[in-house]
């Protein structure tokens, strides 16, 4: 879980720069053919490097907002709040998110072949799913290797009118990352701001394997 951890150069970007220009001989084209050295770096895949340098390390964090206040009670208020870097691959991450006792969350940040999907995975106890599970976006701009937004997509839509929340539906999550700072996750949407943010100068101990996971 814990491997050095690099993204490689997206294939299509690779295809499209070696077809676009004009006619070259074989040995010019493949002396153009653009490496992962020669290719500049996205901002998600910075973004992606950051969170990777905290690879395996869990950290606590806090709400530092949560507006309106919720009316019922709150799942998160006055609980434990860790994160774990527990998986990185080479597409991606897998950030549990411990509220608690309750080890059913975890963040699923996805490379795409144009920018990086976030995905929540909400498992039972037992391990099997939610019936809110797997909702999320795709970004849909640059962002910087600081912070990321994901708009609610057309499937998390469908998934939340079709469960009576359709307040969610213009849901937009953001993540940022200063390395050996600082961690947020965000939730925002009109009349509404959920944010908390973790330390990162201070790991904490591993937390439990989060539920459905081995």
């Amino acid at each position: 879980m814990n491997k050095p951890f690099h993204f490689a150069v997206p294939p299509l970007l690779l295809a499209l720069a070696a077809c676009s220009g004009p006619s070259t001989s074989p040995s010019q084209a493949e002396a153009e053919v653009p490496t992962e050295e020669t290719v500049e770096t996205q901002p998600v895949d910075l973004f992606l490097e950051r969170i990777a340098t905290h690879c395996g390390q869990a950290f606590a964090g806090r709400i530092v907002a949560n507006d309106p206040p919720p009316e019922a009670e709150d799942p998160f208020t006055g609980k434990p709040l860790v994160m774990h870097v527990r998986e990185c691959h080479d597409d991606g991450i897998n950030i549990p998110f411990h509220v608690g006792d309750d080890h059913s969350r975890t963040w699923v940040l996805t490379r795409t072949e144009d920018g990086l999907r976030l995905k929540h995975d909400h498992r039972h106890e037992d391990g099997s799913e939610d019936v809110l599970t797997m909702y999320g976006g795709d970004t849909t701009s640059a962002g910087t290797e600081v912070r990321q937004e994901f708009p609610v997509d057309v499937e998390s839509q469908e998934l939340f009118n079709r469960e009576g929340l359709t307040v969610s539906t213009t849901n937009v999550w953001a993540m940022e990352i200063e390395p050996g700072q600082s961690f947020a996750y965000e939730l925002a949407r009109p009349g509404r701001l959920f944010r908390v943010e973790f330390d990162l100068t201070e790991p904490v101990d591993t937390p439990p394997t989060p539920w459905g996971h081995d």
